[in-house]
């Protein structure tokens, strides 16, 4: 009964939704022992010793241990704790399973240590070796292409909670033709990423959106304040840009992983008691804290997004493995927050959303990805027309400019 292309798409239904469910209870896993981790050095080991977590002495110590940390894993652990994810981009080729344990440990003491890095890159590499590595041995016939785009799409869909970034992702790396359209190849990816989101949310539930107030109505002159908006994230981001790979370069030229993450470390902690706490860790849960809190103006606002960026090019430049989309919505709402404070006739939805769009498009130059990244932190479907008529003076400027990326050291 059924076409030649549908038992095709068929055949890999079952492995997707295994693979996107798997994904997600990696993910899972990986993150939860980070949590408790996490609770033993802020909060255990300080009450112990009489101090609380957001001691400038303790958040110094603590960072500059868990970069002296992740750096002897790198050292000596096979592979080297996995890829550098600032020389790498988020979905890449499978890497050897012997890298894997290395690259989890450095992964789950970053996250627990305060770096200023989300778990996307490693976790993405993670389950991509897992999927070709089982996928190649359990169905031969099965080219590791497939397997890799299965997995990246189901650990996107289990860390944003819903299968619409890896559609909307997938939808411009995947091509179709008459005799395969795009929805033909996009099936068991949105298999994997739908099975990853629905077992993410059977534990947790990724939430992104902000306190912000309702935006009724667009007008024409919210198209040029969102366009002033983007471009200003824009041009805070590619200074990011910049830095990145000269930094990078810089503290390789100390060799040894231990040297560079512990003086990378030791600059977080700095950063971190400059902004505190709440400039910390991945930047999920504190853009939630900032947003709810009552007590901070405009110079706080900026203060956050200024040392949150700074952070996250530290954390990258320096070889701490984690993705950066998370660190660069924090860096968008904070930057949002202080424009909507210091100019609040401009609503709070346009200033947060343009600013996190603007941030992820330098971060990710993904403008799918970036304009789902804005409507989750800013849900409201009275935005979507202004958040695209945006992006294309956005993606204008940013053709040509260099990406977020730095060279592969000869250390490496």
């Amino acid at each position: 009964m059924l076409h030649p292309r549908a038992r095709m798409m068929l055949m890999l239904a079952v492995p997707a939704v295994l693979i996107g469910a798997a994904s997600s209870l990696i993910m899972l896993l990986v993150m939860k022992l980070a949590t408790v981790l996490q609770h033993i050095l802020w909060i255990n080991m300080p009450g112990r010793l009489g101090i609380t977590g957001d001691s400038p002495l303790w958040i110094i110590a603590i960072l500059t241990l868990t970069g002296v940390a992740v750096g002897l894993v790198i050292r000596h652990f096979p592979g080297h704790g996995g890829p550098d994810p600032a020389t790498e981009p988020l979905i890449g080729s499978a890497v050897p399973l012997s890298t894997l344990p290395g690259l989890t440990l450095a992964l789950i003491l970053g996250l627990a240590g305060g770096v200023s890095l989300g778990p996307e890159h490693p976790i993405m590499a993670l389950n991509i070796a897992l999927a070709v590595a089982l996928g190649a041995r359990a169905v031969p016939g099965v080219s590791k292409l497939d397997w890799t785009i299965l997995a990246s799409a189901g650990t996107i869909g289990a860390l944003f909670g819903t299968p619409v970034a890896a559609a909307l992702i997938f939808s411009q790396t995947l091509s179709g033709n008459d005799d395969v359209p795009l929805w033909d190849r996009l099936f068991a990816p949105l298999m994997a990423a739908a099975a990853g989101a629905m077992t993410t949310g059977l534990f947790i539930h990724p939430h992104f959106s902000l306190p912000v107030a309702n935006y009724p109505q667009m007008h024409v002159v919210d198209i040029l304040s969102g366009g002033i908006v983007a471009i200003m994230a824009i041009a805070l981001g590619m200074v990011a840009v910049w830095c990145l790979p000269r930094l990078h370069r810089l503290l390789h030229q100390l060799k040894h992983p231990v040297l560079i993450l512990g003086a990378g470390g030791f600059t977080l902690g700095l950063l971190g008691v400059v902004g505190g706490p709440v400039t910390l860790f991945k930047g999920l849960d504190e853009m939630q804290q900032m947003a709810h809190s009552q007590i901070w103006g405009a110079p706080e606002y900026l203060r956050f997004a200024l040392v949150k960026l700074a952070a996250l090019v530290v954390a990258a430049a320096c070889g701490f493995r984690g993705g950066r989309i998370f660190p660069a919505v924090f860096v968008g709402a904070a930057l949002g927050l202080m424009l909507h404070a210091h100019v609040p006739a401009v609503p709070a939805a346009i200033t947060i959303s343009c600013a996190v769009l603007g941030m992820v498009l330098v971060v990710t130059r993904d403008a799918w990805l970036s304009l789902f990244m804005a409507a989750a932190v800013v849900p409201n479907l009275n935005l979507l027309p202004l958040l695209c008529i945006v992006m294309l003076p956005a993606w204008l400027l940013l053709a040509g400019k260099p990406l977020m990326t730095a060279r592969r050291s000869r250390h490496d």
